[in-house]
């Protein structure tokens, strides 16, 4: 069973969230939250596996929860909700540890597809949306760039290929495909080279594989 933490300072929003996701057999909501003071509370009260997290919430907001949230000894996987498929806040929120958004129109089915996708430990990167917010709020030609570009000498000629995939938005899959390897050695690749670069999830990957210029056309 995935248990689901809403954050959202509209109930009608938690509701019609609780609504969609319940429909589910394997997911139950095990609590609901305001603000992201009780969203951390309620996380720390029932252990959810998953979190949606509002990223504009009164008094304390989602950015600041996630941070929080990222700093527990086990903490759960934050997707962030917004309105807009372009907002700092949401590449923010990535930086600090969600692992992944959505906008808060999404389908029913994708919804549970995507708290599913996070649940089993993969990060949500959208081709189409995902790749955009990224691209659009990093900074090459700056201290922020030149970092990343001196971090990737870490990695080798292999992971980096694996990583400027990960930029584009390639799943596992896709990248064993493309560089003719099992989705295992894909795995192990991915296993050491967000260890060398002191990250958590293949969504900062991806942010670093931009911040270094890495992707082509990115």
């Amino acid at each position: 069973m995935i248990r689901v933490l809403i954050a959202d300072d509209e109930e009608l929003m938690r509701v019609g969230l609780r609504t969609m996701l319940e429909a589910d057999d394997d997911i139950s909501v095990v609590a609901e939250a305001r603000n992201g003071d009780e969203a951390v509370a309620q996380v720390r009260a029932h252990r959810p596996t998953v979190v949606l997290m509002d990223i504009r919430m009164p008094q304390s907001d989602g950015l600041t929860a996630t941070k929080a949230l990222a700093s527990l000894p086990e903490p759960p996987k934050v997707i962030v909700l917004t309105t807009f498929d372009l907002d700092e806040y949401v590449h923010a929120a990535l930086r600090a540890g969600a692992v992944g958004f959505l906008l808060k129109d999404t389908p029913p089915r994708d919804l549970i597809k995507a708290v599913h996708v996070v649940a089993e430990g993969q990060a949500m990167l959208s081709p189409s949306v995902t790749r955009n917010l990224i691209s659009a709020f990093v900074e090459r030609d700056s201290p922020v760039g030149d970092d990343a570009r001196n971090r990737l000498k870490a990695l080798t000629d292999r992971e980096r290929e694996v990583l400027a995939l990960v930029g584009r938005g390639l799943s596992n899959t896709e990248i064993g495909e493309r560089l003719h390897n099992s989705q295992a050695t894909v795995k192990a690749h991915m296993s050491r080279l967000l260890t060398k670069l002191g990250l958590s999830n293949r969504v900062q990957a991806a942010i670093l594989a931009h911040d270094a210029n890495l992707v082509e056309g990115g």
